[in-house]
């Protein structure tokens, strides 16, 4: 249990909308000291590099580099899910050798990341963006088409690839649907809800999934994962969802299975890069369907955020298990 106050470093953005939420965290650390900085100021350089030094915990986007150079960090809480900049073998040796604890926001983002992605497996399924598509272009009355074309998701196959604490909780809001659900990790750990293969079973699954979702993080091994030979492997007309990072997709095979029909659709949160140029041809592409990297975000992000790092900072000063441990 922490006794001494500790000094809390933070860069976590709180735009001009959102001033309640930085006087909560303000107020609920009592006693222990914060220091605020803006994003930008990532505490490589000047009075934030300086204030990382004396802190104790770090809250926000820190730079890995300054981290491994802050001589008193005990915990680093990242305010997102993804932490591909802080997974390096380097980073990872230095936070075991100083026993220092990295944890992530994977809690504030499951529910909304989940939820946006069932929003686009049903409105796929029922054909919601070709009718807006009627209502903006034509305004005319193909009721039998749409019709005939729309389905039902009862005992259709997902593979989600990344099962994580988002794909846990997609596999809670689709499961009322009858689906028949398979996870894809790199270790099966036998405790999972729903049936759970390996990355190097995943290929011969592919040609019986009606829907591949994909949630894989940047790393190396990740890079491209979705390529030509699995993009053929596919069954023929599945839909393909991609929330986890753009560099886990060849676009440019994405972009060929689309123009051959192989793919039924595709619905991509995450593009490489990012903003996807004007000119980029998948924003033509047919029935590719694109949001700015918006699956995670909710009116009440920052709160939320805020929120769940005050939860773990009371486990932290109290000698609890922390909440989304990474290292």
């Amino acid at each position: 249990m922490t006794k001494s106050p500790l000094i809390i470093w933070c860069n976590n953005h709180f735009p001009e909308k959102a001033p309640n939420e930085h006087a909560m965290l303000s107020e609920a650390i009592g006693e222990h000291r914060l220091l605020s900085f803006e994003p930008t100021q990532n505490g490589s350089a000047g009075e934030s590099r300086q204030a990382l030094n004396e802190a104790d915990i770090a809250f926000g986007s820190p730079d890995p580099e300054a981290l491994m150079r802050a001589p008193k960090l005990r915990w680093v809480h990242i305010n997102s899910a993804g932490y591909t900049r802080y997974d390096r073998d380097d980073f990872r040796r230095h936070l075991l050798e100083r026993s220092i604890v990295l944890t992530n926001s994977s809690a504030v983002y499951d529910e909304p990341c989940a939820q946006h992605l069932l929003a686009m497996i049903l409105s796929l399924a029922r054909q919601l963006p070709v009718a807006l598509g009627v209502q903006r272009e034509s305004r005319t009355w193909p009721m039998e088409t749409i019709r005939a074309n729309s389905r039902l998701l009862n005992e259709q196959t997902v593979l989600i690839f990344g099962f994580g604490a988002i794909a846990r909780r997609l596999v809670e809001l689709l499961t009322p649907l009858r689906m028949n659900l398979i996870g894809v990790r790199r270790e099966v750990k036998g405790d999972e809800s729903v049936r759970v293969i390996s990355e190097s079973e995943a290929d011969d699954f592919l040609p019986f999934a009606d829907h591949l979702v994909n949630i894989l993080p940047d790393n190396e091994s990740t890079k491209q994962f979705v390529n030509t030979e699995r993009l053929k492997r596919t069954k023929r007309g599945a839909y393909f969802y991609n929330i986890g990072r753009g560099s886990t997709v060849d676009q440019d095979a994405l972009l060929e299975s689309l123009q051959s029909a192989h793919l039924a659709a595709a619905y991509l949160d995450v593009t490489d890069p990012e903003p996807l140029p004007p000119e980029h041809p998948l924003w033509r592409a047919p029935n590719c369907y694109i949001t700015p990297h918006t699956a995670g975000g909710h009116a009440d992000e920052k709160e939320r955020q805020v929120r769940h790092f005050l939860d773990n900072f009371r486990r932290f000063t109290s000698g609890e298990s922390l909440i989304n441990r990474i290292m």
